[in-house]
């Protein structure tokens, strides 16, 4: 069976904790990504801003783009999967916490992630009605 590193996208690229939400929504429009790691200065993991947060957490809110921090509204909950974990799990780990999107880990390293379309690119279609019922259903 496929593993996390099988499906991943690697060379992902993230901001800065104390990167600005407007540096953040340049990156996500110039990559053509809904999503960006969020790492510390010694560049591990610390969270996920989505297009999602950055119009829920800050724009809706009336905070100051230029002003408010990636880290500031990247994801309180922080789901991953590692690298070596089976397309399973994978599923498992993203329909248990509904999310579209999860970082793949080796150690505390980050080295990818993993989206729909990468699950509807590498998986048999029966994993992907099992992630669609459990992210989608009401």
């Amino acid at each position: 069976m496929a593993t996390a590193r099988d499906i991943m996208t690697s060379g992902v690229q993230g901001v800065g904790a104390d990167d600005t939400l407007s540096a953040a929504a340049r990156k996500m429009r110039d990559l053509d990504v809904g999503a960006l790691p969020v790492l510390d200065p010694d560049g591990r993991l610390r969270g996920v801003v989505t297009d999602r947060d950055i119009v829920l957490r800050a724009v809706a809110e009336g905070r100051d783009a230029e002003r408010t921090t990636a880290g500031e509204v990247a994801g309180s909950e922080l789901h991953t999967v590692a690298a070596e974990d089976d397309a399973e799990t994978v599923v498992r780990t993203m329909g248990e916490h509904q999310v579209r999107r999860v970082p793949v880990l080796d150690g505390d390293r980050l080295v990818g992630m993993i989206s729909e379309a990468d699950l509807a690119r590498h998986l048999p279609d029966e994993l992907i009605a099992r992630f669609v019922e459990r992210v989608y259903a009401p």
